[in-house]
C-alpha cells in the first residue's frame, strides 16, 4: 500500500474518526483505527465497539488531487500515536507506504516515522444494517433536536435505559425524550418521510454529544436508518454507527402534568441570567438550590442564600402571571440548562403546586418541553 495524501483532508477526517476510538477498549485492536486506500479513495474506520465513525475522503474532490494513489491496501495503525504524528508534520502533503509485516513508513518533507502496523482483516466488519427503517432529517434540524434533549439524559449507570434518549417515531412525528427522574427534556418534530411502522429506540446520549460535534455547522440532510440494536446517521462522507440501549424505556407522558394553578410567562434569558447570578451563592451549598416566588405586579423574585456566605434577592419583570401565587425551590443548574434550550426565547412556565413539577414551553410553540421536579425547602 503506497499513497500521498493532503494533510490537512486527513487531520480532518482523524478529527471525525478519532472520536469513537477510546483508550479503555477491552479489544486490543480498536486501539487502532483502519486506513483503506483505493483508486476511489481513502476509507477511515475508527470503534470502541458502542460507536464506529467511518469517513470517506475522495480521491479528487472538487476537481482538486487530494490522493495519489501508487498502490491499493489496507492497514491497522495505532490511533493516538498516528494521530499526533499526522498533526505534526512539517509539511502539508503526506505519504504513507506500507511494506512487509505492515511496516508502516509516514513521510513528510525530511521527516519519516516508521510505525509497527496491525492485520487490517482482525479489525471488526461494520454492523450489517439494511435500509428497511430510514428517513432523513436537515442536520441543523438534528443537531437542535440533540442540544435540546441531550442534557437531561441520566449520569448514572444504576439504570443503563436512562443514559440515552428515547426516539419514537409514529404517525409522521418523531418525540424524542431524555430523563435522569429530576428532570426531563422532550422535543416533537413533524417529518414527512418517517417510516409507516410505528418504532422505538433509545440512542446513547454519548453517542449524540460525538455526533452533533461531527455535524458541525453543516446543513446537508442527514440519512437515519434503525434496526433493533443499531442507528446508523449517514452524512454526504461519514458513516456514524451506534449502538442501541436495552430495556424498557419509561412512559414518560404520565410525569406530564395536565392541570397547572399558575402560569408565568417572562424572557427566558433575563431568568437565566437572574438564576445564574442566583446560584454564586447556591453553588456554595451542596444542592445548588434557588427559590423562586410570584409578587404582585408581575414581578418575580429569584433568590438563594448560604449561611455561611450571605444571601441574594432579585426581582424580574414579567409579561405576565396568572393564577394562584407561588414559591417554589429547584435546582438552578437543571432550570438554567433547560432554559438554554429555548435560546434566549419567551417562554411560558406552567406550575401545579409548591411540589410538584412545572413545566416550561416556548411562548412561540410546544415543540419543546422542559420538565423540572422541584426541590422542598419552604
Amino acid at each position: 500500500m503506497k499513497f500521498e495524501i493532503m494533510r490537512h483532508r486527513l487531520l480532518d477526517a482523524l478529527n471525525d474518526v478519532m472520536k469513537a476510538v477510546s483508550s479503555k477498549t477491552t479489544i486490543p485492536i480498536l486501539t487502532g483505527i483502519k486506513l483503506e486506500v483505493t483508486e476511489a479513495g481513502l476509507r477511515i474506520t475508527g470503534s470502541d465497539s458502542d460507536i464506529t465513525i467511518q469517513t470517506f475522503i475522495k480521491a479528487v474532490e472538487d476537481g482538486d488531487q487530494v490522493i495519489r494513489v501508487m498502490e491499493e491496501g489496507a492497514i491497522v495503525l495505532q490511533a493516538r500515536m498516528f494521530n499526533e504524528i499526522v498533526r505534526k508534520l512539517p509539511t502539508s502533503d503526506v505519504e504513507i507506504e506500507v511494506t512487509e509485516k505492515y511496516d508502516t513508513h509516514i513521510r513528510s518533507g525530511k521527516s519519516e516515522f516508521h510505525l509497527i502496523g496491525l492485520e487490517p482483516s482482525e479489525y471488526p466488519l461494520l454492523p450489517d444494517i439494511q435500509d428497511d427503517r430510514h428517513f432523513e432529517i436537515p442536520a441543523d434540524l438534528l443537531k437542535s433536536i440533540i442540544r435540546e434533549t441531550v442534557f437531561a439524559v441520566s449520569p448514572s449507570e444504576n439504570r443503563p435505559v436512562l443514559t440515552g434518549v428515547h426516539w419514537q417515531a409514529k404517525n409522521g412525528e418523531l418525540v424524542c425524550v431524555a430523563t435522569d427522574s429530576h428532570r426531563l427534556a422532550r422535543r416533537k418534530v413533524t417529518l414527512e418521510q418517517l417510516p409507516e411502522k410505528e418504532y422505538s429506540v433509545v440512542i446513547p446520549g454519548k453517542s449524540l454529544n460525538e455526533l452533533s460535534k461531527i455535524i458541525g455547522d453543516s446543513s446537508e440532510p442527514v440519512q437515519i436508518v434503525m434496526t433493533d440494536q443499531q442507528v446508523l446517521f449517514k452524512t454526504e462522507d461519514v458513516l456514524f454507527y451506534s449502538r442501541l440501549l436495552e430495556g424498557n424505556y419509561p412512559d414518560t407522558s404520565r410525569l406530564i402534568p395536565t392541570e397547572y394553578k399558575t402560569f408565568v410567562t417572562m424572557n427566558g434569558k433575563a431568568l437565566f441570567q437572574a438564576i445564574d447570578r442566583a446560584s454564586l451563592l447556591a453553588r456554595e451549598e451542596r444542592n445548588n438550590i434557588v427559590r423562586f416566588s410570584s409578587l404582585e405586579e408581575n414581578i418575580v423574585e429569584i433568590s438563594s442564600s448560604s449561611p455561611e456566605i450571605g444571601e441574594v434577592e432579585e426581582e424580574i419583570q414579567t409579561t405576565s402571571i396568572e393564577g394562584e401565587q407561588l414559591k417554589i425551590s429547584f435546582s438552578a443548574k437543571y432550570m438554567m440548562d433547560a432554559l438554554k434550550a429555548f435560546d434566549g426565547q419567551d417562554v411560558t412556565i406552567q406550575f401545579t403546586g409548591a411540589m410538584r413539577p412545572f413545566i416550561l414551553n416556548s411562548v412561540k410553540d410546544n415543540e419543546v418541553l422542559q420538565l423540572i421536579v422541584p426541590v422542598r425547602t419552604y
